[in-house]
């Protein structure tokens, strides 16, 4: 069976096997795509984990940026391949069912739900946090379901609806960046850097000598920075102009976080009046690391924009992840995989689908905002679920164009985009894994193990019923 999809009557997404009522509907263009992906991930996603990487890499963040830019391009790329040959909603569910099978294809999809479903609800407890702040006469939880109910109502509103407000929000976001560019600029220029010029780049020499060792430990951490990016590829079925049009968005997407996160990254550790060694030693101040250094040199008037900006940027970021989620539960449930009530459409949008995944995404979110230790419980976890799906991806762009299409005159096999690029990608992401907490990691092992218990049910099933004859 073919894996492509067509456009189809009324500008919906013909997949084969699908009814009329499992058709999504094209009205995404390029622009909306980086959206999508740039809200999921977050124009200033360094703020809350500047000070932690700065200690880590002995001073050199920006150059942590640097090298996690180019290790996550691997995976970027890997996406590009694969929504060529499979422009169908899913993402990686979709692209390791075709490249390793259906068995590997649900573990995909099962690992990613994880990241889907975590992320944002940690976006929406940024956002709960951020109110309180502002609002402390109400409790971040309801600051927090408020955010989930809001964000959710423009989702089943259409897809449209919500990248168009989405690009208001992104444009305030990229906003307040520029302004903290210019006014860091401006700073820099008048009163002098509080560490050497190419200290972000080369470390601050308070903890020694360069160490590589540092940054790459460092990267562990930046590369979930970048998480949400992939959400592109879950709206494949509904981008109008093929599926190369989200390839470029991935990497353009990918590239454009790259020289932000660079950038303010760089800027900020030449603000920062504090050593890394002092981070270090002493970690309670590293998560308002940003936000001192601003006050220190700007004043708190830029810190308040940025903490606002935050705010609603979070609960933006969980927008996206959420209609990703959604779609990723609709592209399940239309193969069978998940329950096929999932699959239902209304006017082309999964309706059913993007509930699912807010009530899960609520609990989660207002179970956390009410505990204080809530933020470290999600935070903790959200990361292995993607990086297990990513290095499926890689795989399955081995297991299509190398095994699947290269053997049997399917293709040309480029050795480079379809095999080392790939390889060197499942390196980096299961070198993440091993870097990553205990906790998250044995978080990650239940949920393989129940994905892996729910499979072997749905395996037992089918058989049964191919015995019985149904």
């Amino acid at each position: 069976m073919s894996q492509n999809g067509q456009t189809g009557h009324n500008g919906t997404t013909a997949v084969p096997g699908a009814g009329a009522e499992q058709q999504l509907r094209r009205s995404l263009g390029f622009r909306d795509l980086v959206v999508y992906g740039l809200l999921f991930i977050a124009p200033m996603a360094p703020v809350g984990v500047f000070g932690t990487l700065d200690a880590k890499s002995h001073g050199a963040v920006a150059l942590v940026y640097l090298v996690a830019t180019v290790a996550m391009a691997f995976t970027a790329f890997s996406y590009a391949q694969m929504v060529r040959v499979v422009p169908q909603a899913g993402s990686v569910f979709a692209y390791a069912r075709a490249g390793l099978g259906n068995g590997a294809g649900f573990i995909a999809g099962w690992m990613a739900m994880l990241d889907y479903v975590l992320i944002p609800a940690v976006a929406y407890l940024f956002s709960g946090i951020a109110m309180e702040a502002l609002v402390p006469e109400v409790s971040r939880w309801v600051w927090t379901a408020i955010a989930v109910v809001v964000t959710t109502l423009l989702n089943l509103w259409g897809v449209r609806t919500a990248a168009r407000v989405g690009f208001l929000v992104l444009a305030m976001e990229i906003v307040v960046l520029v302004v903290f560019v210019i006014t860091a600029i401006v700073v820099l220029a008048q009163d002098g850097a509080e560490r050497d010029w190419l200290s972000p780049l080369s470390g601050d020499g308070t903890q020694g000598a360069f160490a590589l060792s540092a940054v790459v430990g460092a990267v562990s951490v930046a590369v979930l920075s970048y998480l949400g990016f992939d959400a592109i590829a879950t709206f494949a079925e509904e981008v109008t102009g093929g599926s190369a049009k989200v390839a470029r968005a991935l990497l353009f997407c990918l590239a454009l976080a790259g020289v932000l996160f660079v950038a303010q990254t760089y800027l900020v550790a030449l603000l920062e009046p504090v050593s890394s060694a002092q981070l270090a030693a002493e970690p309670e101040r590293q998560g308002s690391a940003f936000y001192d250094a601003v006050d220190a040199s700007v004043g708190t008037w830029l810190h308040d924009l940025v903490a606002v900006s935050k705010a609603i940027g979070a609960a933006f970021a969980a927008l996206a992840g959420q209609a990703a989620a959604g779609r990723l539960l609709f592209a399940m449930g239309r193969d069978r995989r998940l329950p096929g009530a999932l699959s239902r459409t209304d006017s082309g949008v999964p309706r059913v689908a993007l509930l699912v995944s807010a009530v899960i995404t609520m609990a989660a979110a207002v179970w956390a905002a009410r505990r204080d230790d809530g933020l470290d419980h999600l935070v903790s976890v959200v990361d292995v679920g993607a990086l297990t799906a990513f290095t499926l991806l890689h795989a399955s762009v081995v297991g299509w164009f190398v095994v699947r299409r290269g053997g049997d005159g399917g293709g040309a096999v480029s050795w480079v985009r379809h095999l080392l690029v790939p390889v060197l990608g499942a390196a980096i992401t299961v070198a993440v894994i091993v870097e990553a907490s205990g906790t998250a990691q044995v978080v990650g092992a239940i949920w393989l193990a129940v994905g892996l218990a729910v499979l072997a049910a749905q395996w037992r099933g089918r058989r049964d019923a191919e015995r019985a004859g149904v």
